[in-house]
């Protein structure tokens, strides 16, 4: 059995309910390349579901991934999911291959979105690292957001049913 500690965040800062989400552009990651795309020319297509998680090695990321998988909530039907996290395009591509992810990931190795959104969080023990606390927004074809979570504590993990009501009220 793996031991961790549950580690308090404190609070954030945040866009929620309503608010505009804050456009950004960095490189988006498929399995076969990647080209930097802005937050804004994808939600203009179809609803996205932004997903902040830890850098792709943390055990929160791939059961974050498979949990959406399980649930059918990355189905490209009904909206664009992507994920964001501090790791590069590489890293982003060895976790898309190696979990079978149906989503593309943004790369933000300098943390700069997560403190745009208010949800950078420093690495224990790391000086000068720090990366996006856990954290999901719904946002549809016009930029605002629908639903908003971020987690208080790490780890931890959405109320997956509440994303998919929010996402089924769309």
């Amino acid at each position: 059995m793996v031991e961790f500690d549950v580690v308090d965040l404190g609070p954030a800062d945040h866009p929620t309910d309503g608010d505009h989400a804050p456009d950004f552009t960095r490189p988006l990651v498929n399995t076969e390349f990647w080209e930097n795309v802005s937050l804004s020319t994808l939600y203009e297509d179809a609803p996205v579901l932004l997903l902040f998680h830890p850098m792709d090695g943390a055990f929160p990321a791939t059961y974050l991934w498979n949990e959406l998988r399980e649930r059918d909530i990355d189905d490209r039907d009904r909206i664009q999911t992507v994920g964001l996290s501090i790791s590069t395009p590489y890293a982003h591509k060895q976790l898309i291959e190696s979990r079978d992810i149906d989503a593309r990931l943004f790369s933000d190795p300098s943390n700069e979105v997560a403190e745009q959104y208010g949800i950078a969080h420093d690495l224990d023990g790391m000086a000068g690292i720090s990366e996006p606390r856990p954290a999901t927004f719904l946002i549809d074809e016009a930029g605002v957001i629908r639903h908003a979570w971020v987690g208080s504590e790490w780890p931890s993990f959405p109320d997956y049913d509440e994303i998919e009501a929010a996402i089924e009220a769309l």
